[in-house]
């Protein structure tokens, strides 16, 4: 059996931490915020359950390495994440306004990667969404957009990505049937998942022994390594 050990929390937003009290609270589960998102967050974790943490300090979770690193998005504090097993990163690259060195920098050392692809920018301009809004979504602080995210994917990958699974896709300005359609004729070896708003995904076993591109890499390796991960929307 799977067991939850922590929580980390990216920024304050509310579709990010409404559960998280709860859900804390009933398993007793640690929750790793920053001392400013913390703050912006109005959360009522309890206090013996409040864990901080840096970016670039890694923090040890089991077996599991949890390395945070700032971003660009309109709240207090963000951060994404990489986390690490043995040789084996998987990154979590959502709520992004566009790919900075950082977002670049981790995404290209990623076995896979849960990728943001939030909109389609004719959709967003042409849609019932105010100006505000959709200045908000576009914006430098907002959301990473279809072509964004397909950028960010073609020129700063490594051969070593197996899974790309694209998430936090917009209800109202965006479609999963053209995010499919629009990676997988630029995905090669790798994997290409659209997240469900619905259902939650299989479950993918990435291993660095079995992706073609990473034969030659892994004989330096006396052992594998493999991770398990899905995903809601």
């Amino acid at each position: 059996m799977t067991l939850v050990k922590a929580i980390f929390v990216s920024h304050e937003h509310t579709d990010h931490i409404t559960g998280i009290p709860g859900i804390s609270k009933k398993y007793q589960l640690p929750v790793y915020i920053t001392s400013a998102t913390f703050q912006n967050s109005n959360i009522p974790v309890q206090d013996h359950l409040i864990r901080s943490f840096q970016s670039n300090k890694p923090v040890t979770i089991g077996g599991l390495s949890i390395h945070a690193f700032t971003k660009s998005h309109d709240a207090a504090d963000p951060h994404s994440f990489i986390i690490a097993f043995k040789q084996l990163k998987v990154g979590v690259f959502t709520d992004i306004g566009f790919s900075c060195s950082q977002v670049k920098k981790y995404f290209k050392q990623c076995h896979a990667a849960f990728l943001e692809a939030n909109y389609c920018e004719d959709m967003l301009e042409k849609g019932g969404y105010p100006y505000h809004l959709k200045k908000r979504i576009s914006g430098d602080k907002g959301h990473l957009s279809n072509t964004q995210a397909l950028d960010l994917f073609m020129n700063h990958r490594g051969d070593q990505l197996s899974h790309l699974l694209l998430s936090h896709l917009s209800k109202n300005n965006n479609s999963p049937e053209l995010v499919n359609k629009l990676f997988t004729k630029k995905a090669g070896a790798t994997k290409i998942t659209v997240a469900s708003r619905y259902q939650e995904t299989p479950v993918y076993n990435i291993d660095n022994a079995c992706h073609p591109a990473l034969k030659t890499a892994n004989r330096k390796y006396t052992r594998s390594a493999s991770l398990q991960l899905s995903l809601f929307q």
